[in-house]
């Protein structure tokens, strides 16, 4: 799928985050596998967490176990939704020579979809991969949706993003090819 070189970026798989998330074990577990998978390709990984909710020092702002970023992996914490947002990721890529991102986290309908979005107007190509990702029930004007429920909406979303000249897919992790 990439034109260029392939950076995967794992979204705010933080223990407080986590909480309340449909299958956040089962993706969690995915995660681990798809981080060492990358690594294994010589991908590089890229950690955003977010220190909106929860003070920096605390349990929940920390990576779920058993995540663990390497020391020569890149640490980013962001304050907004949107990873691209006053973190310098935009330029780390082009340093990196990044032109594809796989991307995973939590808050599949929050900071996933800003951070996948943000690439996506950025000129990257973006595969969600499909099963690791994961978010909260979410309240809507006409009800509650499960966290499963969200997490299919926003795969399907991605399956259908078209910009010029540009690749998007949501791809669950068996059929990704590092």
């Amino acid at each position: 799928m990439a034109r260029g070189g392939t950076a995967l970026l794992v979204v705010d798989l933080q223990e407080g985050v986590l909480r309340g998330c449909a299958d956040a074990a089962g993706t969690l577990a995915r995660t681990v596998d798809l981080v060492e998978r990358a690594r294994g390709a010589g991908v590089p990984v890229v950690w955003v967490l977010d220190d909106q909710d929860f003070p920096r020092d605390s349990d929940d702002f920390a990576l779920a176990a058993p995540l663990e970023p390497l020391a020569s992996e890149t640490r980013l914490v962001k304050s907004y939704r949107d990873a691209f947002a006053g973190t310098g990721l935009r330029e780390l890529l082009a340093e990196q020579g990044t032109s594809h991102l796989l991307v995973a986290g939590a808050q599949s309908d929050f900071c996933v979809r800003t951070a996948a979005q943000r690439a996506a107007a950025e000129g990257f190509d973006v595969t969600l991969v499909a099963d690791c990702h994961t978010t909260r029930p979410a309240e809507t004007a006409a009800g509650t949706l499960s966290g499963e429920q969200v997490v299919a909406h926003v795969n399907a979303y991605f399956r259908g993003l078209r910009y010029p000249g540009q690749r998007y897919a949501a791809t669950p992790l068996a059929g990704l090819d590092l």
